[in-house]
């Protein structure tokens, strides 16, 4: 089993700044890419940010500049620091975790999200 869990969303105030956390566990044998994705009421889901096993990373347009994400591989973890925050960045915010893991048959490889964390802006 795998668990993916985000925390660090809440409500910030335009201008303002926000750290996103995201975890994995379990039977994990390598990561690969890593990333960050935001659903807002009525839209569909979109990238926000990735980073690959190597550290590159890529990035939506409108959070170039603002947002940046970064990887713990210890600790299995990545993160979305958010500045300059607005309006338009109020969502759900997924974490989204590819690589290697082991179960019952052996290896396999997949693609674990988390339950999301939402995050308003609002004054």
């Amino acid at each position: 089993q795998v668990q993916v869990v985000e925390s660090g969303g809440g409500l910030v105030q335009p201008g303002g700044s926000l750290r996103l956390s995201c975890a994995a566990s379990g039977t994990i044998l390598a990561i690969s890419g890593m990333g960050w994705y935001r659903q807002a009421p009525g839209k569909q889901r979109e990238l926000v940010a990735t980073i690959s096993s190597g550290g590159s990373t890529d990035y939506a347009d409108s959070v170039k500049g603002r947002f940046t994400i970064s990887r713990d591989n210890a600790k299995n973890a990545v993160y979305l620091q958010m500045n300059s925050v607005n309006p338009e960045d109020t969502a759900v915010y997924y974490c989204n975790v590819g690589g290697q893991f082991l179960g019952p048959t052996g290896r396999f490889r997949a693609d674990y999200w988390g339950q999301g964390t939402q995050v308003t802006v609002s004054s």
